[in-house]
């Protein structure tokens, strides 16, 4: 079985920047998933993150196991909730929303999910889930309950962070949420990447080549494309890609 974790901790070691794109159950048409999956082979995307805050859907068996006939990228389960795992993947972020104080996204939904889990072969990848502040209300904020992390607020997101690795969480994903007007500040990046050891994810708000560039010089090892690959299915163009490589390759 791939172990995907580590692939992460040596690209890391590497520094060979990931890409995941997100693909929401509930926004994908089946009907269209041959040009979706298409659009994704042609991309620089290194993982498939599937999941959202709520999904009402009940395709997500389906939907793993088409993307997979066709595709060979690793497929990261990204739950809201325990009703949003399925033993097709290839792992699941276990995710802890350690910036709100919910107990249900602390603690409850895990305990739930756990029995489930245990009948799986799913890599489990304990996750810090760290929602900052994005300039409007996300679904997260609105499921979860909780409010985000303020974005000038650094020392308090880094000693989030720092506290999401000692309870022994593998990955810190900050994230600005779907759909944010403003994506996680580029110096919350840094400090937490410069003063925890695990890897940083990054998602919510990046709109463009530039933005997924900013979030890597900051010290993201892994950053997430969800809205704007939603909006726009062509958001890799050919140009993208061309400046997507080369800017791979000056950070060699």
């Amino acid at each position: 079985m791939t172990n995907i974790y580590n692939e992460i901790i040596q690209s890391k070691v590497k520094r060979q920047k990931l890409l995941a794109i997100l693909l929401d159950p509930d926004k994908v048409v089946l009907e269209n998933l041959s040009v979706l999956i298409s659009k994704i082979n042609q991309s620089p995307a290194t993982h498939i993150f599937i999941g959202g805050s709520q999904v009402t859907t009940n395709i997500l068996d389906e939907l793993i196991v088409q993307i997979k006939q066709n595709c060979d990228l690793p497929i990261v389960l990204f739950p809201g909730n325990p009703s949003q795992i399925s033993d097709k993947a290839d792992a699941i972020l276990f995710l802890s929303l350690i910036s709100g104080r919910n107990p249900d996204f602390l603690i409850e939904h895990q305990v739930n999910a756990a029995p489930i889990l245990k009948k799986t072969q799913l890599e489990i990848i304990p996750t810090g889930y760290i929602l900052i502040e994005s300039g409007t209300e996300t679904a997260v904020e609105r499921v979860s309950k909780t409010k985000p992390l303020g974005r000038n607020n650094l020392d308090l997101a880094l000693a989030t962070a720092q506290a999401g690795e000692m309870l022994g969480n593998k990955l810190i994903y900050l994230e600005a949420g779907s759909g944010a007007k403003q994506a996680v500040p580029l110096e919350m990046i840094k400090q937490v990447a410069q003063n925890i050891e695990i890897p940083v994810l990054v998602g919510g708000g990046i709109v463009d080549l530039q933005g997924i560039q900013n979030a890597y010089y900051a010290g993201a090892d892994l950053v997430i494309i969800g809205t704007a690959f939603e909006n726009n299915i062509n958001f890799f163009n050919s140009e993208m890609l061309r400046q997507f490589a080369n800017a791979r390759v000056k950070n060699r």
